[in-house]
C-alpha cells in the first residue's frame, strides 16, 4: 500500500481552509505568518515559494522578509524580535539553513514561542518532552498524520527512528512514546543498523542519504515512513529508503516525492492558525 501524502496534505489543507474562515468570521482577523529568508540558497527559496503558494490557497497572510545577500547575526535577530512585538504577526518561518555566519540555535531562541510555527523553540520541544506538546515540529506531526490516516497501530508497536535531528528525529520519537511505540533511536554511529531496522513494525527513516535502508532491511508487514529527499546527479528525487526493494517487503510505504514532503507544508499551516488561535484567546 502506499501511503498518498498529498491525499493527507489536501485534507489537512481543506480543515485548515475552513478553521481561518470561522476565525475571520468571528475576529475579523486574518492569520498571518511572516517568511523570513536569509540567503541565497536555491533549495530554499523553492521551499519558501511552495509555503506561500499553500498559505495563499487556505486563506492565510503572508510576509516576506528575505535578505538574499544574507544578514548579520544582530540584524537577524532584531528582525525576529520586531516580529515577535507585532500583534498582526500570528507565525514566524525561520527558513534553514542560515547563510555562515548566523547561529541558527540563537536565531531560534530570538523567535517567541508563542509565534514558532515550526516547534522548534526549546520551550516548545520542552513542551513535547514533557508530554503537554504546544507546537509539534511539522515533519513529524505530518508523520504521525499519515499513519493515522491510514489506520497503523502504533500502541505496542516496534518502532525504529532512523535520524536523530532536532528537526525530525528526536521529536518524531516523542511522539510515538506518547503513542505507546516503543523505540529504538539509531543514528550514523549505531552498531549493525540492518539488525534494529529488520525489528520494526513501523520504521521512520530520517538520514539524509540516499539508500539508508534497503530492501533487505525491511521487516516483513512493516509500515515504512521515507522523511528523505535526495537529489541524485541523474537529477531524480529519491527518499532514504530504497523504494521498489522495500515496497516489495512492507505492508506499507510513503513514496519519495508525494509522501511526507506535502505533509510538512500542511502542518505548518495548521500550526499557524492554532498559534492565531491562541494568540487572540490571550489577548
Amino acid at each position: 500500500m502506499i501511503l498518498d501524502g498529498r491525499l493527507v496534505a489536501q485534507k489537512v489543507l481543506d480543515e485548515v481552509r475552513a478553521g481561518v474562515g470561522r476565525l475571520r468570521e468571528r475576529t475579523g482577523v486574518t492569520p498571518a505568518l511572516a517568511v523570513v529568508l536569509v540567503g541565497d540558497f536555491a533549495p530554499s527559496k523553492i521551499y519558501v515559494a511552495n509555503k506561500k503558494k499553500a498559505a495563499d490557497a487556505v486563506g492565510i497572510a503572508t510576509r516576506d522578509f528575505l535578505h538574499p545577500a544574507g544578514l548579520t547575526q544582530p540584524e537577524l535577530v532584531r528582525l525576529l524580535e520586531g516580529l515577535n512585538a507585532e500583534d498582526d504577526v500570528h507565525g514566524i518561518l525561520l527558513q534553514l539553513p542560515l547563510t555562515a555566519g548566523c547561529d541558527e540555535d540563537a536565531a531560534i531562541r530570538a523567535i517567541a514561542p508563542e509565534k514558532d510555527v515550526d516547534g522548534l523553540h526549546p520551550a516548545n520541544l520542552g513542551q513535547l518532552l514533557a508530554g503537554a506538546p504546544t507546537v509539534v515540529p511539522c515533519t513529524p506531526a505530518g508523520c504521525l498524520a499519515i499513519l493515522d490516516h491510514y489506520g497503523c497501530e502504533l500502541k505496542g508497536a516496534e518502532a525504529v527512528v532512523i535520524g536523530r535531528s532536532r528537526l525530525v528525529g528526536k521529536p518524531l520519537a516523542q511522539l510515538l512514546l506518547a503513542r505507546h511505540a516503543t523505540v529504538t533511536m539509531c543514528h550514523t554511529r549505531t552498531r549493525d543498523l540492518a539488525a534494529h531496522a529488520r525489528r520494526a513494525d513501523v520504521l521512520c527513516v530520517a538520514a539524509g542519504h540516499p539508500r539508508t535502508v534497503t530492501g533487505d532491511m525491511v521487516k516483513e508487514g512493516a509500515w515504512v515512513v521515507d522523511v528523505g529527499t535526495n537529489r541524485l546527479e541523474t537529477g531524480k528525487l529519491v527518499g532514504d529508503v530504497e523504494f521498489e526493494a522495500a515496497a516489495r517487503r512492507a505492508r506499507a510505504i510513503t513514496p519519495v516525492p508525494g509522501g511526507v514532503g506535502p505533509m510538512t507544508v500542511a502542518m505548518l499551516l495548521k500550526n499557524t492558525l492554532a498559534a492565531a488561535e491562541r494568540q487572540l484567546a490571550a489577548r
